[in-house]
């Protein structure tokens, strides 16, 4: 694939390195010519100077026979203008912008731009390693408002069915693992001791959700 990053700070460095090793084709461009040498001497794509909105500077980094397109700049306005301009002006179909304001990421995720809300993910994997028995959220939507996550089912449950698990969590349970394997979940699928329960939950109802899944039997293990 060929790639056009818009931003060449840590993350659009990183960005385009990765693809590189693993076999893409990549043009970074940035307004500010200095911010290349971040990429090294050895840096194999290409490199533009301009503001990544502009549509001659996108034409001259290649956006025309972009396969994707990647707006990692440090300003919300500029991520989601420049990926609206790869989107509708050059047809680009992969797109994605990163977006510090979660509020706004929902907003442009209903324009069919895919986003990154930066502060939210940023919190979400600090809290994981600051509360190593906090619920593992293996996906977060952009608006930071849902998360999918994966818990050990409490003794508590046992003998009693997905459907039953769903009513006390207002969650939906998306699969179970069960001795390695997953399991599709149904509403009267009996739950076993050692399940572990991959649920979609909102983001506010988290810690509690975790309280009920993970329960255990008063005085029991």
């Amino acid at each position: 694939m060929y790639i056009v990053i818009l931003g060449c700070g840590r993350v659009g460095t990183a960005l385009a390195k990765g693809l590189l090793d693993v076999g893409h084709a990549v043009a970074v461009v940035d307004q500010d010519p200095s911010a290349f040498r971040r990429l090294g001497a050895d840096f194999r794509g290409r490199t533009v100077a301009g503001v990544g909105f502009d549509r001659e500077v996108l034409v001259e980094a290649g956006i025309e026979q972009a396969d994707a397109f990647a707006a990692v700049s440090s300003g919300d306005n500029s991520n989601i203008i420049a990926a609206r301009v790869a989107r509708e002006t050059f047809g680009v179909q992969r797109v994605a912008a990163r977006i510090y304001d979660p509020g706004r990421a929902e907003v442009y995720e209903r324009l069919g731009i895919p986003t990154v809300a930066t502060v939210r993910w940023t919190a979400d994997q600090m809290m994981r390693k600051l509360l190593p028995h906090s619920a593992d959220p293996a996906w977060v939507d952009p608006s930071g408002r849902l998360l999918l996550t994966r818990l050990p089912l409490g003794t508590a449950w046992t003998g009693r069915s997905v459907g039953d698990l769903e009513r006390a969590t207002g969650s939906r349970v998306s699969a179970l693992t069960r001795s390695r394997d997953f399991v599709t979940p149904h509403d009267g699928l009996a739950l076993q001791e050692g399940d572990v329960v991959h649920l979609m939950v909102r983001v506010d109802r988290r810690g509690t959700v975790e309280h009920v899944v993970t329960a255990v039997p008063e005085g029991g293990r």
